[in-house]
């Protein structure tokens, strides 16, 4: 009896102990580097790992339906306030863009949507960006702060962060691939509970992306490309080879003429040795802030000996703009890489998207 009693004891004890088991897994995330989600029964880790530019931070944080603490994060947001436009096209997929309550520099939103908010006076003004204003932030009352920084933690997201709303850092823009900084919809999706939408839409751009880049491969001809323009000083601004712009660029299978190149950010190069390897190239795209050819001769004259120039090849993407003036590329673009790589093969090989229309970029007058 005594053997039979202490047999029901143990397994009644091996039950409770395999019912706390919580059972960690990872979100499959494919391309982003600077994020992971860790799920179990009860509660998400999100581990940012690359908040702004030489962080060597890593921050985590717990998030729940039920926080058993002050230090989880209550799921799902209903009032959120965003830093970057760049947020706002991924919150607007996942249908939430009623939960956005605050934004820093509000005229530079695009999106017809929310801008209605902002007019409707749904959307309040908080500053400006790396200068916003704390006590607005405060009294609205937001579930979470989604913040933005290039180089350092946000001095005003801090004073926040004291005061007991919830901060959280998105390092999108320091993604180092077209998707991976498209599948930072995943990130958003967990705050509202909408994984699975969020990890459908992805899953819908990336075989957009993908398809668009298998059809470039089917040209034979790869058309020579020069990017950037002389912004100061002689000094000719362009994307490194293993830039995000010239990933963008491979992938539509075109010959970036500085694609061996080394470094992720920009080359700084004098106009001299531009123009020479430059002149002949089959297309200029992104020249710059310019809006137009007189624009660029006014600031140099030399820019007519290129070839691109002379045969009206001038593609660039901050012509189409907001209601307010906001570039709607720089909004729209990172969620959206596959209609950037639609344009970029609409413009250079035409016959392969017959039926296309160019989203972001347009042929400079």
């Amino acid at each position: 009896m005594i053997f039979f009693i202490c047999f029901l004891i143990n397994i009644s004890c091996k039950k409770e102990k395999k019912s706390d088991i919580l059972i960690e897994k990872n979100t499959k995330i494919t391309y982003v580097k600077g994020f992971q989600i860790i799920e179990n029964k009860a509660s998400s880790k999100l581990i940012i790992s690359n908040p702004y530019q030489n962080s060597a931070e890593i921050f985590e944080y717990t998030l729940s339906k039920n926080p058993t603490s002050k230090n989880e994060i209550q799921l799902p947001i209903s009032r959120i306030v965003v830093t970057s436009t760049t947020h706002i096209p991924m919150i607007e997929l996942l249908n939430e863009e009623n939960s956005i309550v605050g934004f820093p520099s509000t005229y530079y939103i695009s999106s017809e949507k929310t801008r209605q908010r902002v007019d409707g006076g749904f959307i309040k003004e908080i500053g400006k960006e790396n200068l916003l204003n704390t006590e607005v932030i405060l009294n609205l009352e937001p579930d979470l702060v989604v913040g933005y920084s290039v180089s350092t933690a946000d001095k005003s997201l801090e004073i926040i962060k004291k005061s007991g709303i919830p901060v959280i850092y998105n390092g999108d823009w320091l993604e180092e691939t077209p998707l991976g900084r498209a599948e930072w919809i995943q990130f958003f999706g967990l705050l509202f509970d909408k994984q699975q939408k969020a990890d459908s839409i992805f899953k819908s751009i990336e075989n957009a992306y993908l398809e668009a880049k298998k059809l470039a491969m089917k040209n034979p001809k790869k058309p020579t490309i020069l990017s950037g323009a002389v912004m100061s000083k002689d000094i000719w601004n362009l994307p490194a080879g293993e830039s995000f712009v010239a990933k963008f660029l491979a992938d539509a299978n075109l010959d970036y003429l500085w694609k061996d190149s080394q470094g992720k950010g920009s080359l700084s190069l004098s106009f001299e040795s531009v123009f020479e390897r430059a002149k002949e190239a089959d297309f200029w795209i992104a020249p710059g802030y310019f809006s137009s050819k007189k624009e660029m001769l006014q600031h140099n004259k030399l820019y007519a000996e290129f070839a691109a120039f002379k045969n009206d090849n001038i593609y660039t993407p901050t012509l189409k703009k907001g209601k307010t003036g906001g570039v709607i590329y720089y909004e729209l673009a990172p969620t959206r890489p596959d209609l950037v790589l639609k344009d970029l093969i609409k413009i250079t090989n035409p016959d392969l998207l017959p039926n296309y229309k160019l989203t972001f970029f347009e042929k400079m007058n």
